[in-house]
């Protein structure tokens, strides 16, 4: 009997050099801050424009061919705010938007080409997370210190987008590419 091959997989955005130095600027600061959590590893950022969940072998071909198909050029985006999400007060993420209309037109063409293989996103907030909160002694407080942490305007253009798969160890996610789609 073939067993199915299943990998967790998700589309995104990998970021430039000058991203990842803010964000990393911005993990110091952070640190700062007493927390229990994990900041985001520097080589695992990325902004995710769709998150396909398990998938098997079958629907990872059709979801690279269909993929392979959206026709988009390259565009500017930049870093705009940093802010936290969370429930009543509660601080869970804490992250970085990252704007431009280019990165809502692509992330609708994804879904778009992939109706009917996974469930069209209901509502898509671009950003990019700087740290995953565990517990903070004073949550108003926190909020109100990263509202507070200034904000470089990074601008950067977006060429590619990617498809990876995500292994989830206790130290942390393993990325890896399944493949690159260029603008053209």
């Amino acid at each position: 009997m073939k067993s199915n091959i299943k990998a967790r997989a998700f589309i995104c955005i990998d970021f430039p050099d000058e991203v990842i130095k803010e964000v990393a600027r911005l993990e110091e600061i952070l640190e700062k801050k007493k927390f229990v959590g994990k900041l985001t590893e520097l080589e695992n950022l990325h902004l995710t424009l769709k998150f396909l969940g398990e998938i098997e072998e079958s629907n990872l071909n059709e979801t690279r061919e269909r993929l392979r198909k959206i026709e988009f050029r390259k565009f500017e985006a930049n870093l705009q705010r940093i802010g936290t999400f969370g429930k009543r007060g509660n601080v869970k993420i804490v992250w970085m938007k990252a704007g431009g209309k280019g990165i809502f037109d692509l992330q609708k063409k994804i879904d778009a080409s992939l109706n009917g293989l996974f469930k069209m996103e209901e509502s898509f907030t671009s950003h990019l997370t700087v740290a995953r909160i565990k517990y903070v002694k004073d949550p108003k407080d926190f909020i109100n210190y990263v509202n507070n942490i200034g904000l470089k305007k990074v601008k950067f253009s977006i060429e590619s987008f990617k498809l990876k798969s995500s292994e989830l160890k206790p130290l942390g996610p393993i990325y890896r590419d399944i493949e690159l789609f260029n603008a053209r």
